[in-house]
């Protein structure tokens, strides 16, 4: 079920709505997208015990006032500064809060409310160059600025970002998200061009993040056996063919039973797939401007 399903058809969409509509799309196209390597899917859990499809699709669905709140705020702040940088952080906060209720206290999607609320701000504040490399450049430029209201605790993945020397998710989206426009829209663009069909676009953009992504979730899960597992296993797959190839296939599922048994499930490229779906939609003008002027 999609986000837009939720509006009546004759209802004209603000631009905060229309952003907010295709992040939550975005999660939810990511959490069905089948056969996702040790991730919860339409198979089943994937490496997790308390993750399940219907809750993916419950927390996406939580996330949606704030998410036009972040929009909101971009218009209203107009400009990237410290201001807007902590009112954002401030409604990320409260998304997040709302998302462990619906979960029961489960973290689906901690790592994405940071990742699409960036890009959701940086789209809304110039709908007008919403190609890939301005939203992600202004969407660095906001993740730079210090919320001083910001919890200092370290999450899990900022921990174990330290002790492995990774790039966690803020190191990311302060570089502009380059495993998403470096890696995972090249791929997701070059595959369908190839004409292997969307889904199967949609796996290789995944796998193409794992391959080089020091992903958090998989260190903090499996330490460094999971995430060399996780990035030559990835390329493995798209250097046999792909996803839509009978020996990529087989080299998918090979993976997803070795993360399996490693408990090692690749929760940052998910959350960066489903920052990739949203900039695909917006740098394509997939109704952004459409509707809305």
């Amino acid at each position: 079920m999609h986000a837009l399903n939720l509006q009546p058809k004759s209802l004209s969409l603000s631009l905060a709505e229309r952003l907010a509509d295709l992040a939550v799309d975005a999660l939810i196209d990511e959490a069905d997208l089948s056969p996702k390597p040790a991730l919860v899917d339409r198979r089943g859990n994937g490496a997790h015990t308390d993750l399940h499809l219907g809750l993916m699709h419950a927390s996406a669905l939580s996330l949606w006032p704030a998410f036009k709140e972040m929009a909101e705020a971009a218009i209203e702040f107009g400009e990237i500064g410290l201001p807007l940088r902590e009112a954002v952080g401030r409604i990320g906060r409260e998304g997040e809060q709302a998302m462990l209720d619906t979960t029961g206290g489960v973290n689906t999607h901690r790592g994405a409310i940071w990742a699409l609320g960036l890009l959701i701000t940086a789209a809304a504040l110039e709908p007008q160059s919403c190609n890939a490399n301005s939203v992600a450049l202004r969407a660095a430029r906001l993740a730079l600025l210090d919320d001083r209201f910001a919890p200092r605790p370290l999450s899990h993945g900022a921990q174990v970002a330290q002790r492995y020397g990774a790039r966690g998710a803020r190191e990311e989206a302060q570089l502009g998200f380059p495993a998403v426009t470096q890696r995972a829209l090249p791929q997701l663009l070059r595959s369908r061009a190839a004409g292997h069909g969307e889904q199967n676009a949609r796996l290789d953009a995944l796998l193409a993040i794992m391959t080089s992504l020091a992903d958090t979730c998989v260190l903090y899960r499996a330490g460094e056996e999971g995430l060399n597992t996780m990035q030559l296993g990835a390329r493995a797959v798209l250097d046999a063919g792909g996803s839509a190839s009978l020996g990529g296939r087989r080299r998918l599922h090979e993976l997803d039973q070795q993360l399996i048994a490693l408990n090692a499930s690749p929760g940052g490229a998910a959350d960066l797939l489903a920052a990739c779906l949203f900039i695909d939609r917006i740098a394509s003008g997939d109704g952004l401007i459409q509707g809305v002027f």
